[in-house]
């Protein structure tokens, strides 16, 4: 507690405002508790860049947290980039304080003589991973704390090629950002470097949203789509899309379309929970809609419902929506031509299916850790070759390279082309992803989330993991353990016959276990979010699709069995 106190003591000199000094001061004076919080780290760089909650501290977005990210970031490019122009594109989403933020770390650059675009009002973060290429930018920052609760907020880096940082940049700028104390942050800005950006960067990411999401789709006239921001970005980019490639009948969540960090009318702007979607799926059954469409604060994410066979709206997961819209992206290709360079990429926490379907089109399957910045490094790492598209279980897709980021903007109007072409055929979304199971195998999953604040929260999530590890389970629902999968050690032992692999991907915090039947078990903490995540796959072959609810409340019950016996539940 002494350290805490010392650093907490530091935050009260000249240097630092006189609003945070007197909120450390007050922390130091009535709540050692949230003191201890606030100062016990320094706020770190995860999956998804640094994300956080809001307040003064060392463990806290805010100002200075930036700053010193910035600064740091700074100094890097100007090593990197000696004797150049040096450029970035700044963008910033409907969070409290995004604006004020984005404005901070505009200045933190100018002052450093790094020039800076800056959107002059929210934007999304697809579009920001599209300015860094279209500007030809040597970065990127975008200030979101993507689908967290209101107090938080987050800031993300991108690179040169439009993707998030990845080794060996992402060491080096910590490095960096950790070698500076907060008082070699040089906050007097340069305002000549600073030009605001709109409407030609937007006309410019709306038109290859469109080239790259729309395949011309029969039945648009027929089909009607509800769709909401959730009170984030994606108002300023997907209704336009939407328009622009011949959909008319679209009804726009008005109590969620207007920007507000409080997220309002959701107990969380997250595509994923299905409550979020809750007030749009009761207008679509209420005018007949055929889909429903929500993004999620930054618009990265995206979830949808679909009619299912009893005609009901019905959420569909990631990997649901991820196996569908691949298969239609190698359809299309495969119409055009294939060059055989092709692969199309996932992670290793998401379907298995990904690997079949690959397999069916004859192009390469390629497998990454977590987050899409790894995706967005294949790209990079394989010029020679044509990415398709790829997802995550996590409701991220990516059309294409254009966008080296998750895309909700493009992966909507992709979606709303596959379920458009399918009714136009006789057929609906839900049909056609139950046709794929009969192709590839029926493949269900469940992610387990379980959150655990602060200090003591980050202890315990460490001891979970360590407790999964260490005393591993020997079966699963009946069926015994065959591979452990130790993404640390990059390291995967059949615990039957004692074979080892080497793990070629990166090292990570990442534990999967694998059945004889082929069910899997994965944990990771997450990079953005106090949690540890569970994810459970579970498979069967289904023969027919007359036979798809037998086999599905089959892989449901099994699944429940795996929750109680890991007692996850």
């Amino acid at each position: 507690m002494d350290t805490i106190l010392e650093t907490a003591k530091s935050w009260l000199t000249d240097f630092f405002d006189a609003a945070t000094k007197k909120e450390v001061q007050e922390l130091i004076d009535t709540d050692t508790e949230e003191l201890k919080d606030r100062f016990y780290k320094h706020i770190e760089f995860g999956t998804g860049g640094m994300r956080g909650m809001m307040g003064a501290g060392t463990n806290r977005v805010n100002k200075y947290t930036l700053g010193k990210s910035t600064q740091g970031l700074s100094n890097y490019l100007k090593k990197v980039y000696a004797g150049k122009a040096i450029k970035v594109v700044i963008a910033y989403d409907c969070r409290h304080n995004s604006d004020t933020l984005a404005r901070t770390v505009a200045e933190v650059f100018s002052a450093n003589g790094i020039k800076v675009y800056l959107f002059s009002e929210l934007r999304t973060t697809p579009e920001l991973s599209f300015a860094v290429r279209h500007l030809n930018c040597h970065a990127g920052i975008v200030l979101t704390a993507s689908h967290n609760p209101p107090e938080y907020n987050g800031y993300k880096v991108y690179w040169t090629d439009g993707g998030q940082i990845v080794s060996p940049e992402d060491a080096a700028i910590v490095s960096e950002i950790n070698s500076l104390a907060c008082e070699d942050i040089h906050f007097k800005a340069d305002n000549s470097l600073i030009e605001l950006i709109d409407k030609e960067v937007d006309e410019a990411f709306i038109n290859a949203a469109v080239k790259n999401g729309n395949f011309y789709a029969d039945g648009k006239d027929d089909f009607k789509i509800v769709f909401t921001s959730l009170h984030g970005t994606s108002i300023t980019a997907i209704p336009e899309v939407l328009k622009r490639a011949g959909y008319n009948n679209v009804t726009i969540i008005e109590e969620q379309a207007k920007p507000d960090g409080d997220f309002p009318t959701v107990v969380s702007p997250n595509p994923e929970e299905p409550e979020a979607l809750s007030i749009a799926i009761k207008k679509a059954v209420e005018i007949g809609a055929d889909m429903v469409v929500g993004t999620d604060p930054d618009s990265d994410r995206l979830g949808i419902a679909v009619r299912n066979l009893e005609g009901e709206m019905e959420i569909l997961n990631g990997n649901q929506t991820m196996l569908l819209m691949t298969k239609f992206l190698l359809e299309q290709r495969k119409a055009s031509g294939m060059q055989g360079n092709e692969y199309i990429a996932s992670t290793i926490v998401s379907t298995p299916m990904m690997r079949p379907l690959a397999k069916a089109y004859g192009v390469e399957f390629k497998i990454s850790l977590t987050g899409f910045k790894w995706i967005a490094k294949m790209i990079k790492d394989f010029p020679d070759q044509h990415f398709v598209g790829g997802g995550e279980e996590s409701f991220g897709y990516m059309v294409g390279d254009f966008v080296r980021d998750k895309d909700a903007v493009t992966s909507t109007l992709l979606a709303c082309e596959i379920a458009a072409q399918a009714k136009a055929n006789g057929s609906s979304f839900y049909k056609d992803l139950i046709d794929c199971y009969v192709d590839y195998g029926f493949y269900k999953e469940k992610l387990i989330s379980i959150t655990k604040k602060g200090m003591s929260g980050a202890e315990e999530i460490k001891q979970m993991l360590n407790d999964f590890k260490e005393n591993p389970v020997a079966s699963i629902a009946g069926s015994k353990v065959k591979w452990i999968e130790d993404y640390n050690t990059s390291i995967a032992k059949n615990v039957l016959t004692g074979e080892e692999k080497t793990i070629d991907i990166p090292k990570s915090n990442v534990l999967i276990y694998e059945t004889e039947d082929g069910t899997r078990i994965a944990a990771r903490p997450s990079g953005t979010e106090p949690k540890v995540k569970f994810y459970i796959t579970t498979n069967a072959k289904l023969d027919t699709a007359a036979n798809y609810k037998t086999v599905n409340a089959a892989l449901n019950a099994k699944i429940d069995l795996i929750v109680n016996e890991l007692k996850l539940d």
